[in-house]
């Protein structure tokens, strides 16, 4: 299939998905693919698999699923693997985080337990709240990445793999600055060969995921793909990276109703956030460092949509307050508060009310599937480096440098659909529609 003068390699072949952190997330993935696969649900949620677009002008009523226009993998060539920091296999894992229905998961047993994770880079000084045995040990960070690399070798040879994407779906890492070490790959290197500090386990796996030729997604706000370094590797290799912290829960209502309001100019003087939670990713988010990096990603989706330097009457005063409480009882069903103070006509103040009870790995799972065959198809396509076309997907999305990111629902969704028809070699949408009104527009002679 052609895009410009490139052509799309075909899916051909097994396509290998491994997670690191085989938790809530990435147990509720898989097993909802295989229970899919089986015909016993459906893929809601899902982008790649229900979505459609539409395809030239409104008369022509084309609006074929996405799937039938660009050369996506197909669900049962997905073959499943991971790293955890605990040695429970799929099924297993899928019990403990009790987000999918008993009957369901025991019905998957077989394929679910077949699933073990291999030993996880892990450091406790950035998940100050978990511990667990099945670790990889190394002198180097630098013998760790290489360990890293020889599983995903291992895992590609055994499963047959065509090819392969790395998602990350374990634990939000404490909060972290770009240091001297990230700046450039050979600056990088050096310090997994030190062992320096400041290189987390999600940026070592990002290394070894790029090394092995495997696009990656850093599902979590944590700082990952989103270094110089590993930029820089991806650009070398000519591999895709995407991120970062998948979008969800109350960012992603914050991403449909701040447009709205800014489409109609009404102003916002507070907006209060506020959830709760209890399951392993509320366990971590308990810690201050961790929490402090899920605030950072949760505060800059605001500032972006509303361009308070553009309208500083409406939006130049915002008080936004995010809070996270972790509260074993709701397990995985968390539920968000948001008061948000706004005022129209005159300064008038009202105020809209939202109480979000959601499911985060009910919500998570159809993106990380979407992720996994999107990153695969531009990797097939030869599109290389940042991703930005898959900002839709994530709370704080990564974008070139000197580039804000767009974090508009709406603006990302038109982004997304324009990249499919472009890869298709269809004509790109701008929803003008002034040929249909053309003789209402023109002046008379």
């Amino acid at each position: 299939m052609a895009h410009g003068s490139a052509k799309i390699a075909k899916a051909e072949g097994k396509l290998g998905v491994l997670l690191p952190g085989l938790g809530a997330v990435s147990s509720t993935f898989i097993a909802g693919v295989y229970s899919v696969l089986r015909g016993d649900s459906r893929p809601f949620g899902s982008v790649t698999q229900m979505g459609t677009t539409r395809l030239g002008k409104r008369t022509e009523h084309r609006r074929p699923l996405i799937k039938e226009i660009v050369p996506l993998t197909r669900l049962e060539q997905l073959v499943f693997g991971g790293w955890d920091i605990f040695p429970d296999n799929v099924y297993q894992a899928a019990l403990k985080a009790g987000v999918l229905d008993r009957t369901l998961v025991d019905s998957l047993k077989k394929e679910l337990s077949a699933i073990r994770p291999m030993k996880a880079v892990f450091d406790r000084r950035y998940v100050k709240k978990l511990d667990g045995p099945n670790v990889k040990q190394g002198r180097t960070k630098m013998d760790l990445a290489l360990g890293l690399v020889d599983d995903i070798e291992r895992f590609r040879k055994e499963h047959r793999c065509s090819r392969v994407v790395t998602i990350w779906c374990a634990s939000t890492e404490a909060f972290q600055k770009k240091a001297r070490v990230h700046q450039s790959l050979k600056a990088f290197e050096s310090g997994l060969k030190r062992n320096d500090p400041d290189i987390s386990p999600s940026q070592v796996y990002a290394y070894a995921a790029l090394l092995t030729g495997s696009p990656y997604v850093n599902g979590s706000p944590n700082l990952s793909c989103d270094i110089p370094a590993i930029v820089e590797l991806a650009h070398e290799k000519h591999l895709p990276i995407g991120g970062k912290d998948f979008k969800t829960g109350q960012t992603l209502m914050k991403t449909i109703i701040a447009p709205g309001l800014k489409a109609r100019m009404l102003g916002l003087h507070g907006w209060f956030s506020t959830n709760i939670l209890g399951n392993r990713d509320g366990e971590v988010l308990d810690d201050p460092a961790s929490f402090k990096t899920k605030e950072e990603s949760k505060l800059s989706v605001l500032d972006t949509i509303l361009q308070p330097d553009l309208y500083p009457e409406l939006y130049g005063k915002i008080n936004h307050k995010v809070r996270i409480e972790y509260y074993p009882p709701r397990g995985d069903n968390k539920e968000g508060w948001d008061n948000i103070d706004i005022f129209g006509w005159l300064g008038y103040p009202m105020q809209i009310k939202v109480n979000f009870l959601c499911r985060d790995s009910i919500l998570a799972a159809p993106v990380v599937l979407d992720l996994a065959l999107f990153m695969d198809l531009a990797h097939r396509a030869g599109m290389g480096g940042i991703q930005e076309w898959l900002s839709f997907y994530f709370k704080s999305p990564m974008s070139a440098p000197g580039l804000y990111p767009e974090h508009d629902l709406f603006i990302q969704q038109t982004k997304l659909k324009n990249t499919l028809r472009h890869l298709a070699g269809e004509e790109l949408i701008t929803h003008l529609g002034w040929e249909y009104y053309k003789r209402d527009y023109e002046q008379p002679n």
